[in-house]
């Protein structure tokens, strides 16, 4: 006697495999049968089966009703029942998402990006004294680190000063003896201890 074995390749497809195949024959089944009480009875025994399968999951909200979404999308919409929920309609599982829009405006230097080049915009706008002086200093500051995330080499802080006054229209003209900007050896040597701790998921 020759027994052949089926492979799970030649088996329906599993529209929702977290499920397995036997909750698969049941809803076939479910859908098979005639009576539509008995149908309603058999699909309430589904849905407790299911909701068994994953008790850590019973105090999601609308648990009940995701799993009735679950057994009509099982049934390929073709369970006909009266329904304890609003579940989900055929037509609304394939809807395209509209595209997103790519915004068009151009961003001057890359490894500094566009965020930072709005606040510069934006920090040229601050009335003259000590906060608006701080804040120069924290986005070249800033923007050395960016730079060294791209180049892992030393930085002229002078590139960083001219960079600045062109990204803020000449508002912002410094030297090295007015601002201080952090060594580029710290700023690397503090990104490396931040990715070992990363690494060691500390």
């Amino acid at each position: 006697m020759i027994i052949t074995m089926k492979y799970n390749t030649q088996e329906k497809h599993l529209v929702l495999p977290e499920y397995g195949r036997n909750i698969q024959n049941m809803v076939d089944y479910c859908v098979s049968i005639p009576d539509r009480e008995e149908r309603t009875k058999c699909a309430d025994t589904i849905i407790n089966i299911m909701g068994n399968m994953f008790p850590h999951l019973r105090d999601v909200n609308d648990f009940k009703h995701i799993l009735w979404d679950h057994l009509a999308i099982m049934s390929n919409f073709a369970l006909d029942i009266d329904y304890p929920y609003e579940v989900v309609k055929k037509e609304d599982m394939y809807i395209r998402p509209d595209k997103l829009p790519y915004t068009q405006d151009r961003i001057i230097y890359k490894h500094y990006g566009k965020n930072l080049e709005n606040m510069i915009r934006k920090a040229t706008e601050y009335e003259e004294g000590e906060h608006k002086n701080h804040l120069i200093s924290l986005l070249a500051n800033h923007m050395k680190k960016s730079f060294l995330t791209w180049n892992k080499e030393v930085v002229d802080n002078q590139k960083i000063f001219m960079d600045l006054e062109f990204l803020s229209k000449g508002h912002f003209v410094l030297d090295e003896d007015s601002h201080k900007l952090t060594e580029s050896k710290d700023i690397l040597s503090k990104k490396n201890k931040n990715l070992t701790r990363r690494q060691q998921g500390k």
